[in-house]
């Protein structure tokens, strides 16, 4: 099939936003690759140097290659960016485990999917001129993607850090098509958040030390997801109330006030059933003998990434957190006998609540 050539940068950016609609975006933008980051690109440096990224080293890599997508470890020859979001707002869930997950991991993993049509938009842009290049990146880049939706004008970076799509809210994923192909920019869209601090307030850990700047080190989506060992002692308490990540900055928002559909990718997005069936007690045997096998809790869901120690880790931390006493048992026997010192510890941890 053949696909109208645009005469200018005006043209081309339309039709592509019309593609990026058609296949289910919720919001869509454009920016120059060669874009200034500022002052978002200081204030991450500067995060670094405080020591903010905690035991994510990965934040510190590659940190001049994050100043702009027209270099080669991105898109050699890159002239712009086209910047989407996906939407995965949904109602309050039913259930103590749905509760505990953060709602962008409720459902079925959303990386295939929003890949695909990534890879879609990313194919189309490439028959809008000879040779063109273009590249899609969800979570596979070193880039400062909620830089880049500023700068495309999808949305305002909050004081929690994150983008407000103005309309939708902040309940949305982030991909991005850097490609060689030169868009017609949209204009950046400035911070909205006023005097606001609830978010800085509300967080759990105080891991908003300021506006705009988050130290992952308190984060409880660091120690519920990202890190394998216990969680800082201090800090234990209200992880516990968390079994994978965490949406208190975004629950107190008032740009989230009001609930919205997720549109196509709804049906991704929606509370796995398996959900329905299994209880903290069952993900914190993971592991023992008689435990729920790990694929079968896992398989296609985001939360594979904790691994099966770190959900059973974090099951035993949320036993605690709920002290009911009728849970001593089982606590005790993970604690003599599960395979992983760091569920060992955490069982221990949640005895102490329940016996102190």
């Amino acid at each position: 099939m053949s696909t109208t050539r645009p005469r200018t940068p005006q043209q081309a950016s339309a039709l592509v936003k019309r593609k990026a609609e058609e296949l289910g975006f919720s919001a869509v933008g454009v920016a120059r690759a060669n874009a200034s980051l500022e002052p978002e690109f200081e204030r991450y440096r500067a995060a670094l140097d405080d020591g903010l990224h905690g035991p994510l080293a990965y934040l510190a890599e590659n940190v001049e290659a994050r100043r702009s997508l027209a270099h080669a470890d991105v898109l050699a020859g890159a002239k712009s960016v086209v910047v989407v979001t996906i939407r995965y707002d949904q109602a309050d869930a039913e259930g103590e485990l749905v509760r505990a997950i953060a709602r962008y991991a409720r459902g079925r993993d959303y990386h295939n999917r929003v890949r695909k049509a990534l890879r879609q938009l990313a194919a189309y842009v490439r028959t809008l001129g000879d040779d063109v290049g273009a590249r899609p990146m969800i979570d596979t880049a070193p880039v400062l993607e909620r830089a880049w939706a500023a700068r495309a004008g999808v949305g305002f970076v909050a004081k929690n850090g994150l983008v407000i799509t103005p309309g939708q809210g902040s309940w949305s994923l982030l991909g991005e098509v850097v490609t060689t192909l030169e868009l017609a920019p949209d204009a950046p869209i400035a911070e909205r958040c006023g005097q606001c601090t609830r978010c800085l307030e509300a967080c759990p850990t105080g891991a908003l030390v300021r506006p705009f700047v988050l130290d992952a080190g308190r984060c409880i989506s660091t120690w519920t997801i990202e890190v394998e060992g216990p969680s800082p002692a201090p800090l234990r308490p209200a992880v516990a109330a968390h079994l994978f990540g965490c949406d208190v900055c975004q629950e107190v928002c008032p740009h989230n006030a009001k609930a919205r559909p997720a549109g196509r990718y709804a049906s991704t997005f929606a509370p796995h059933e398996r959900w329905n069936h299994l209880t903290l007690e069952q993900l914190a045997r993971i592991g023992m003998p008689d435990g729920p096998r790990w694929d079968e809790v896992s398989e296609g869901t985001p939360l594979h990434r904790a691994g099966a120690d770190g959900l059973a880790r974090n099951a035993c931390l949320g036993l605690g957190h709920r002290r009911d006493r009728a849970t001593l048992p089982l606590l005790r026997e993970i604690a003599a006998g599960h395979p992983s010192a760091v569920v060992r510890e955490a069982a221990s941890w949640a005895i102490d609540r329940l016996t102190e």
